[in-house]
């Protein structure tokens, strides 16, 4: 014997009613199976007799598995080419949906069903190689621990925890169905795809359950929100049960994603129907998605449109005709038989009644003959063949193992020294060193291979609960997700194929919060999950994409906040209004100075204009038509040759002006000086040297031009500090202290001129040009005192027009103070433009 056991275990035994297949063979293959979906526990208690578990309601889909592989053993057998000579038999167990029934029937696969075991010398075969089962993760994780210290290989068909890809803790676990690793990275991608981002979850309070439910929240967190999570209870109470439903009403989110085997979501299916809980689109694990038990048309109203993951499809050729040929057998082993015919055909036999104690009431009596062909249950439905086909997957891959074993030469083989297993005496570990290494393509044309961590490859069918044409509730696929498919096209739907369960007809929203409208920001709500928000407008500036962010300096945002548009450019050109304005000012300044200059050129012999001194006049107008047009480099887009041109001309323009001013306010004086009796100033203060005077300050102004170009000179720059939506472009004057030397000197001489004309004010009219010199002087100073804090205070354009306005007004100023009298005498007065009429006082 291969295992024995200990004689309290043994009692155990009588414990329990295991229903069993059975098929004698040279290597056998165990098999576990939850054939039936409902049990009723006994009373273990201890004044109470031993009691027996009873499986009830034998559920066909699943019957159809264990025919499966029974067909697949039979269809290898009766294949020359794969284990020749070798024939294969199998120990199938029903698990009756509880744990102790499933260890109890792997303990009897690995260690057989007699009581007194007589044969110690561990020769020979093992009652079993292999164990194909359990479809649970939760009971594969208990089997798994126990034939795992054998290296028994379990392959199970069903049980999908990522859990049991632990080679540490499982070493003997393989599967041909995907991890639910996949199946949860499968789940999310489907979520993701719709946008659905307020998802609630429930598992069952075991290791697949909560396992699942782990990966679940680690996937959404990159993405969306658990509304809710909830655990089945291990016992099925009712007040539990209420909770669930409870909170799926309560919450606002649409979508739940449910982990759980079919028989534990009966009863909670059930309280939904009960209290007709709708409008929820229900996402199914691939332990459910399929189920003919829960997909009808008494809980199609609450389930109606449920997307699950569900395990490929395969069609298996022959299946449906060997399902066919079922026939009852009284065999004790084969007692799973005449329980099947019974709940098949609502009949009992007679023979067995005592052994078999079905729960379905006694109409007539089986008489073995009844026409299966008649029947249409789950049992003879090949078209969903999804755990079928895993199972028959998991039978040929261990007869390729096997066959490969067989195959081995002696001198090449994988063990010590290079042996080879005989396959007459094989051990599992033996089976499982193969098994690892399976590769083969079966007669469907699928690739069966086992990863390093015994997984299956991972791809999935979609699928959608939907009314067939005769009103029946069919499964529907309506997509595949591939794991190997290049990242992001995992998965592959047909939208026009899905059924939505909703009063629109379209895909649900499921969302805690709205998204946000262009132009607003998230912000989260305090102890709420991140998928609930309010939507704030962006400030001034941002924009919106998920987050609101700054735009770059060049750019702001538009009025809806949705995207960055160039900032506009401002700056005083010649096409605004305040432009054209100016413009037209200074060129009428400079015309009328020009007008001035000719008229006193014309009239250069006539008195008035000898006794202002000709030549400065006609130097002081020439200056003060440079002082008109240098406005006008104010004007229009800066540039660097611009900025330094403006001020280097202003600067130059008005000290020429200035000191023309000061130069015959000097000469008012000294003239009247002259004319004191012994008084000979005026030889010394001639023409050379009121030239040389008005040279030598305008040549100092000149040199702090240059000092102050070579240095620091001013540049064209973009101001986005004073207006956030406009970008200014204006001058700056690079060296603060060159500017400060410029205007303060134009300001030493203005004061100067100022105060000595203020002085000769009142000396006699005939020479009296002084007091018009004092009016313009006094004009020009109250024009630039006033200018500072309007220039420090106008934003934008306006502080250029500011300055080109102080121009103006301060060269109208000395342009109308002192040769306004003079030309109205000229043009007007003639007659006062005569030595006696000057010479008359």
């Amino acid at each position: 014997r291969f295992f024995s056991f200990s004689e309290p275990i043994c009692r155990i035994q009588e414990k329990f009613q295991l229903q069993t297949l059975f098929k004698k063979g040279d290597i056998m293959l165990g098999g576990i199976f939850e054939v039936s979906y409902k049990n009723i526990p006994p009373d273990f208690s201890f004044t109470s007799k031993p009691g027996v578990w009873k499986c009830d309601s034998l559920d066909f889909e699943v019957f159809q598995w264990a025919h499966t592989m029974m067909f697949a053993i039979e269809e290898i057998n009766k294949d020359q080419s794969l284990l020749p000579n070798i024939t294969l038999g199998y120990w199938i167990y029903d698990n009756c949906i509880h744990l102790q029934v499933a260890l109890r029937a792997a303990i009897a696969l690995i260690g057989g069903l007699d009581d007194n075991v007589m044969d110690y010398n561990c020769k020979g075969l093992p009652p079993v190689v292999a164990v194909v089962g359990d479809p649970r993760s939760s009971y594969s994780i208990a089997i798994e621990r126990i034939l795992g210290l054998f290296r028994m290989p379990l392959i199970s068909y069903y049980a999908t925890c990522s859990c049991l890809s632990n080679k540490i803790d499982y070493p003997s676990f393989f599967r041909t169905v995907p991890s639910d690793a996949f199946q949860v990275q499968a789940m999310v991608q489907i979520i993701k795809h719709f946008g659905w981002t307020w998802v609630g979850v429930i598992g069952t309070d075991d290791e697949y359950g909560q396992s699942a439910v782990k990966s679940f929240h680690e996937e959404m967190s990159s993405f969306g929100c658990i509304a809710f999570t909830e655990t089945f209870p291990k016992a099925q109470e009712r007040e539990r049960y209420l909770q669930i439903v409870n909170t799926i009403k309560k919450s606002t989110a649409k979508v739940i994603v449910v982990f759980s085997p079919r028989a534990d979501l009966l009863v909670l299916s059930a309280e939904i129907i009960r209290q007709n809980v709708t409008g929820r689109q229900w996402i199914a694990s691939e332990a459910w998605s399929t189920s003919n038990i829960l997909a009808t048309n008494e809980n199609f109203p609450s389930f109606g449109g449920t997307i699950g993951i569900a395990i490929r499809r395969g069609e298996i050729p022959e299946l449906e005709n060997f399902l066919l040929q079922i026939q009852p057998s009284f065999d004790p082993n084969n007692n799973l038989l005449p329980r099947f015919w019974e709940t098949m055909f609502g009949c009992k036999f007679q023979d067995i009644s005592k052994q078999n104690d079905s729960a379905l009431p006694v109409t007539k009596v089986c008489t073995g003959y009844e026409d299966i062909n008649s029947t249409r249950t789950a049992y003879t439905d090949v078209s969903e063949s999804r755990a079928t086909y895993n199972v028959y997957k998991a039978v040929y891959a261990l007869a390729h193992a096997l066959h490969q074993l067989m195959l081995c030469e002696n001198g090449k083989g994988p063990f010590e020294n290079n042996t080879c297993a005989d396959i007459k005496s094989l051990q599992p570990w033996q089976l499982m060193h193969y098994l690892k290494k399976v590769n083969f393509t079966n007669r469907l044309g699928e690739r069966v291979v086992f990863d390093e961590n015994g997984d299956a490859l991972a791809i999935y069918d979609v699928v959608n609960w939907q009314r067939a044409g005769d009103g029946s509730v069919t499964i529907k696929t309506i997509g595949v997700y591939d794991k190997a498919a290049s990242k992001g096209q995992e998965v592959f739907l047909s939208e026009k194929d899905i059924f939505w369960n909703f009063d629109s007809g379209k895909v649900p929203k499921s969302v805690c919060s709205k998204s946000c409208q262009p132009g607003t920001r998230k912000a989260t709500r305090k102890g709420q999950p991140v998928c609930c928000f309010d939507c704030l407008p962006c400030a001034d500036g941002e924009i919106n994409s998920i987050e609101c962010f700054q735009c770059p300096s060049d750019f702001w945002s538009n009025p809806s906040r949705t995207q960055c548009i160039l900032k506009e450019i401002e700056f005083l050109s010649y096409e605004d209004a305040m432009g054209i304005t100016l413009t037209t000012t200074a060129i009428f300044g400079s015309c009328l100075s020009v007008s001035v200059l000719i008229v006193f050129i014309y009239y250069r012999n006539t008195p008035v204009v000898k006794a202002n001194n000709s030549e400065l006049s006609f130097l002081l107008l020439l200056s003060l038509t440079l002082c008109f047009l240098c406005s006008l480099c104010f004007i229009g887009e800066p540039s660097n040759a611009t900025c330094m041109l403006r001020h280097v001309v202003f600067g130059i323009s008005f000290v020429l002006s200035i000191s023309c001013i000061l130069v015959k306010t000097i000469v008012v004086i000294m003239a009247f000086k002259a004319t004191l009796p012994g008084n000979n100033m005026m030889k010394w203060f001639g023409a050379t040297q009121q030239r040389g005077t008005v040279f030598m300050f305008t040549f100092i102004q000149s040199l702090i031009c240059a000092v102050w170009l070579t240095s620091a000179p001013p540049f064209s720059s973009k101001n986005i500090k004073h207006q956030n939506s406009k970008i200014i472009f204006e001058c700056d004057v690079g060296s603060f202290i060159g500017f400060s030397c410029l205007l303060g000197y134009i300001g030493l001489l203005a004061g100067i001129s100022f105060v000595l004309a203020f002085l000769a004010r009142n000396l006699p009219d005939t020479f009296n040009e002084a007091k018009f010199i004092t009016f313009s002087m006094l004009i020009f100073c109250a024009v630039w005192i006033t200018f500072i804090p309007a220039y420090i205070s106008s934003p934008g354009k306006y502080t250029v027009a500011v300055e080109i306005f102080a121009i103006l007004a301060s060269s109208f100023g000395l342009l109308g103070a002192i040769f306004a009298p003079k030309c109205y005498i000229i043009l007007l007065k003639p007659e006062k433009n005569t030595k006696k009429a000057l010479m008359g006082r």
